[in-house]
């Protein structure tokens, strides 16, 4: 490997991508909306709202935005018990998401658990949704270090959780990074 490959491996996507929403559902409460259409606006964001707020209809209604928008596929990684909750919530709103465990896109958004992340390239993908990313805290943890990899070239980026440590600078810059 010469300096230049050495120097591209460690580089992260970073550019102003956010687009104008393309849908915005009439369901959303007013504080949702806003953060959904900032997010967009964004292109790579961070919803750390509390819970009961509705993080899962924002990260959905989000999703679907940015594969409307680049006619691409977006990946939703969530814990183990929450991928059937997503499939779930997005049904109840008219939004199509589909389970993949074997590393298959499943549909325009498709979900997983983390667990299975390795099955999946990250080119198959425009952007990904890491639901509770409190797991990307850990700074020398497994699971930060496969899923940064991942989402490195990544053009569409959104971290949802209610747990983010507001004064944990670690866990701000694993989120950052």
């Amino acid at each position: 490997m010469n300096y230049d490959e050495f120097l591209e491996r460690k580089t992260h996507y970073a550019g102003e991508d956010g687009f104008d929403p393309v849908y915005i559902p009439s369901y959303l409460f007013d504080f949702q909306e806003e953060l959904v259409r900032w997010s967009i606006k964004k292109g790579r964001a961070a919803i750390f709202a509390d819970c009961g707020l509705g993080k899962t209809l924002m990260q959905i209604v989000w999703a679907d935005n940015v594969s409307r928008y680049s006619n691409g596929n977006v990946l939703i990684l969530t814990p183990l018990a929450v991928s059937q909750q997503t499939i779930q919530e997005g049904k109840k709103f008219g939004i199509e998401v589909k389970r993949s465990r074997d590393g298959s896109v499943a549909n325009n958004i498709t979900v997983t658990n983390y667990e299975q992340l390795e099955k999946f390239d990250p080119s198959d993908f425009v952007g990904v949704v890491c639901d509770e990313s409190s797991i990307l805290k850990n700074f020398s943890g497994a699971y930060r270090k496969q899923i940064t990899q991942f989402m490195r070239k990544m053009r569409y980026r959104l971290l949802c959780t209610a747990t983010a440590a507001p004064n944990d600078y670690t866990e701000l810059g694993t989120s950052s990074e």
